[in-house]
């Protein structure tokens, strides 16, 4: 038997302009919702594509575990992680080019291990953590649209108080991003897929 669906308005007891308000001067929040609302625009606008035969979401608190989106394509397992812009680097060009950059680390620090066996307390990705990073660009004009690049091709750290060998391994925590994307960036998700 199913449940009625109330509104998170009516269940809460707080108003669209109460929620408006919240949201609008708290970054923090504002950010966090962008978030979670970006992954269920990319799951709905690009995970419902027949090519796609398989799609899931593993827990957010699993640090062993990178990737907001497993899904499996031509019968390979892919992991994505999304992203967003950060909205204080937006720009835009008389010629209608945006600029930003898109904040790629994790929430949580945690320890990473390198193959040389040394070991980093870090927020950083690792190269090869998970296979494509998509990049929610709402924020450029306010339509919904992604921009994709596969982790090898992503810039890493030049954070001098790393060795070379960890520089190397782990992404950059701040990447530049335009639209129309342009290379390692790409708006084509299937054809990354279809290259891995």
């Amino acid at each position: 038997m199913q449940k009625n669906k109330h509104s998170i308005l009516t269940d809460w007891d707080i108003s669209e302009d109460e929620l408006t308000t919240l949201v609008t001067e708290n970054p923090s929040l504002r950010g966090m919702i962008l978030g979670y609302i970006a992954e269920y625009k990319f799951q709905t606008i690009y995970l419902t594509d027949p090519k796609i035969t398989s799609s899931s979401k593993d827990d957010d608190h699993d640090r062993t575990k990178k990737g907001d989106r497993r899904i499996i394509y031509k019968g390979k397992t892919v992991t994505i992680e999304v992203k967003s812009l950060q909205t204080h680097t937006i720009k835009k060009t008389d010629d209608n080019t945006w600029f930003g950059k898109t904040q790629v680390d994790g929430s949580d620090r945690r320890i990473v291990t390198f193959e040389d066996g040394t070991e980093l307390n870090t927020t950083l990705l690792l190269r090869g953590e998970f296979d494509i990073l998509a990049v929610n660009c709402f924020g450029f004009g306010g339509k919904w649209r992604f921009a994709f690049c596969k982790n090898c091709d992503l810039p890493t750290s030049t954070f001098k108080k790393y060795t070379e060998f960890q520089r190397n391994g782990l992404i950059a925590s701040l990447i530049p991003i335009t639209w129309p994307p342009q290379p390692p960036f790409t708006d084509d998700l299937f054809a990354l897929l279809d290259d891995l």
